[in-house]
């Protein structure tokens, strides 16, 4: 019997990048300091890395399917090119009120509602109770809550570092990084500076 997998699933905008609002394109991209070092660290300790992102820009007609799709492809190779990787990606294109023809749904994989997690769970033979779940929201922990992931993290607000870079904040890491069983706080910048409210 193939054993069960840890995970740490990550919302994306506001914990992998920036919220600057539909995030969509490379020039619109600004990586939240630190997101690699975290992601390669739980590699390391062989938790899967994935994406569960609420897309409500698909439904709302501001870019497609496809236009998030190549786009997540080069934010992968982005990744990649920094030691780190993204396994897979789960997204909602839906929304209930403000959708548009087929993406006006109620559905149940729009988070709060746990079902791009329980996707996951069964696509990738996940232990949940054992995975991790990182996001800035209360839907990103309702969601986690309501499918059983053992560990739910929101972030604080993110913080505006001497480069001028956003990062997670250093409480945050730390806990994070004990999560993951490590044991040394993986360097994000420079010293934390003035408090930065992300958007959404």
């Amino acid at each position: 019997m193939t054993a069960l997998r840890k995970a740490l699933f990550l919302d994306r905008d506001g914990v992998i990048n920036v919220d600057h609002g539909y995030v969509r394109t490379p020039e619109r991209t600004e990586f939240v300091e630190g997101i690699f070092e975290l992601c390669r660290l739980a590699t390391r300790r062989g938790y899967l890395v994935i994406v569960i992102t609420n897309q409500a820009g698909i439904a709302r007609g501001y870019y497609s399917e496809q236009d998030f799709l190549e786009y997540m492809e080069w934010m992968r190779g982005i990744f990649t090119e920094h030691g780190a990787q993204l396994d897979a990606v789960y997204y909602c294109p839906h929304h209930p009120v403000e959708g548009v023809g087929k993406y006006l749904r109620d559905c149940t994989c729009r988070k709060p509602a746990p079902g791009m997690i329980l996707a996951a769970q069964r696509d990738l033979n996940l232990d949940l109770a054992r995975s991790i779940f990182v996001g800035d929201s209360p839907s990103d922990e309702r969601a986690g809550e309501a499918a059983g992931v053992g560990i739910r993290i929101r972030l604080r607000p993110l913080l505006r570092v001497t480069s001028g870079r956003r990062a997670i904040d250093p409480a945050d890491v730390e806990r994070i990084t004990v999560s993951l069983g490590g044991h040394a706080r993986p360097q994000v910048d420079e010293r934390p500076g003035e408090d930065f409210k992300g958007e959404g």
